[in-house]
């Protein structure tokens, strides 16, 4: 089983997020790279899969000439080939052009090996939280596609998937064709750590690297701007002192009805 998973590079914020001085980006100056949990996960799942069926995984990701380092800690994990669709720093790229720049990748092109049985994607971005990528590039390539899938099994003969989401309370359970596209969620398994000799494996490993878009075309998403939402604010009212507050707290209690 050949299976494609497309990966992004998103900075790492574990504190208080800060802008850039045009707003226009994340200030990464105190924080790292990675990638989703969403996007670990993926790379996980197919792993698992090769290691079942056979085969090989594939890594993608659209960004610049740093986002090797995300490439090759995947390859760390058990990918066995990777394909960087090199932009320049700060290019504005959106869905649009990103799912047509993959499109390429999943169809063999840009020296990524395929045809692929399968197309794994984390189901959104952690950085920008849009879900729009793998349902652009499945309808592309044509193929069916499930997306927020948190079960994921695929029939002994290699032919069919069913994937299965929690939506509302209900389980929904979709049974695929293969070759498909699979967005997944946190949650579907547990990544595994990268060993020491997989380290070793992906610092060696030898990357494709081809020229990805250089800017959005017309019609894709544009970003204007980035704003950080105020935290909330706490606010408290003191209803007085003693036996001379009881009443005051009882209207309290009325007025969220949990006294009548």
């Amino acid at each position: 089983m050949e299976i494609l998973v497309c990966v992004k590079r998103v900075p790492t914020v574990g504190g208080a997020i800060t802008l850039t001085a045009d707003r226009r980006s994340i200030d990464t100056k105190a924080s790292g790279f990675t990638i989703s949990p969403h996007e670990e996960c993926a790379v996980e799942e197919a792993v698992r899969l090769v290691e079942r069926f056979g085969g090989s995984v594939t890594v993608a990701t659209l960004g610049p000439a740093a986002a090797e380092e995300q490439l090759r800690a995947c390859l760390a994990l058990g990918a066995s080939a990777a394909v960087l669709l090199e932009t320049e720093p700060g290019a504005e790229v959106g869905p649009i052009a990103t799912a047509a720049a993959l499109h390429a990748v999943a169809t063999g092109g840009a020296g990524s090996g395929g045809p692929f049985d399968l197309v794994l994607l984390g189901n959104e971005a952690s950085d920008t939280g849009d879900y729009q990528v793998g349902i652009r590039l499945a309808h592309l390539l044509g193929w069916p596609a499930a997306t927020g899938i948190k079960a994921l099994s695929v029939d002994e003969a290699g032919i069919s998937a069913s994937a299965s989401r929690t939506y509302r309370g209900a389980l929904e359970t979709f049974a695929l064709e293969l070759p498909c596209v699979v967005t997944v969620k946190e949650g579907i398994n547990l990544p595994r750590y990268p060993s020491l000799p997989g380290r070793l494996r992906a610092k060696r490993a030898a990357i494709t690297r081809v020229p990805g878009p250089d800017r959005a075309p017309a019609q894709d998403v544009r970003m204007t701007s980035l704003r950080v939402p105020d935290a909330p604010k706490k606010q408290a009212t003191v209803l007085g002192q003693g036996a001379g507050a009881v009443p005051a707290l009882v209207d309290v209690l009325v007025e969220l009805g949990v006294v009548s």
